[in-house]
């Protein structure tokens, strides 16, 4: 494999990892030298067409959403600007899109979600939002104003269009337009907007982020599966009076320590995460788009004898 220059321009992996990952943005001026988008517009409105790839488009300024597949008779009835075509994880589906993912190789590939590509037209945009999780937003052909702001949480959203993660209010702290080959990183939870200025495309390479609701969920059906020797909630110190008294906090305390008792097992818990962090994006179109998500453990092993590894692939143990 060839080997190509950092992403990260003039700064080192390690000094990125420490000073920028998950604590503020970057931009990078021609990250990829004389960058060629593999996918274009085109390409991607093909893409769109198909049942198993997952689009949207945002149509005009009150960011009218719609979700794909599509027919071609929608793109020839689109305005003239002020729309956006995303096609998600379109790695899984250009080989050449997947290559750019070499670049990452500075981060765990089981943190990787996928790449995610924009097509706009003049003024196309998803509107001021932001994200749980972090991305770099490379730019593929023409140009993209952004914008970035403040620190974000649910209360700073509006009352609709959640699914956007559209923004009550927007207070702007700098502004760059990027051109081909150009990329800024954004860690989770801060304000952006980008703009399209003229045709553009724009490839967002997004990490997993899981919640802990999703992980939880994920857990506990991973805790049903095994053979585990149940523990059953037992009272705390009874009274006669507690009987009309509401649920106490010695009850919910007794609740806690059971739960993180189920939990105190490093072992089986780096064999669940191995797990869950190694699913495929989507495991029922594996057979298609022959996707591959690795993950190794170091397993926990007795004082005194060697350390081992676990390989897991696509979800499950490899040996």
């Amino acid at each position: 494999m060839t080997k190509h220059k950092s992403i990260l321009g003039q700064i080192s992996a390690d000094r990125f990892l420490a000073e920028y990952w998950q604590k503020k943005p970057l931009l990078i001026r021609n990250a990829i030298e004389e960058f060629s988008p593999p996918v274009d517009g085109d390409d991607l409105a093909g893409l769109a067409l198909e049942p198993e790839v997952e689009s949207r488009l945002i149509v005009g300024d009150e960011w009218s959403l719609e979700h794909g597949p599509f027919d071609e008779a929608r793109f020839t009835n689109l305005p003239e600007r002020n729309w956006t075509l995303l096609v998600q994880a379109v790695n899984l589906w250009v080989p050449e899109v997947a290559d750019l993912l070499t670049y990452f190789d500075f981060l765990p590939p089981w943190r990787i979600d996928d790449i995610m590509v924009s097509y706009a037209e003049d003024g196309g945009n998803v509107g001021p939002h932001f994200d749980y999780y972090d991305v770099f937003l490379l730019q593929g052909s023409g140009q993209r104003r952004w914008q970035i702001g403040q620190a974000c949480t649910e209360k700073d959203l509006r009352g609709d269009l959640n699914s956007l993660k559209l923004l009550n209010n927007f207070d702007i702290s700098d502004e760059w337009v990027l051109n081909p080959g150009d990329m800024l990183y954004l860690p989770p939870q801060i304000a952006h907007h980008g703009v399209a200025v003229g045709q553009c495309t724009t490839f967002s390479i997004g990490f997993r982020a899981p919640s802990a609701t999703e992980m939880l969920d994920d857990l506990a059906t991973e805790l049903l599966s095994r053979d585990i020797a149940p523990i059953h909630l037992t009272d705390p110190p009874l009274t006669k009076a507690m009987a009309s008294q509401p649920i106490s906090t010695a009850y919910v305390s007794r609740v806690k320590k059971l739960l993180q008792e189920i939990l105190d097992d490093e072992q089986m818990l780096g064999e669940w995460f191995a797990q869950f962090m190694s699913e495929p994006k989507y495991p029922p179109l594996v057979y298609m788009t022959e996707e591959v998500r690795t993950a190794s453990l170091l397993n926990n092993t007795p004082p005194g004898t060697e350390p081992t590894l676990s390989h897991y692939v696509n979800g499950q143990k490899n040996n």
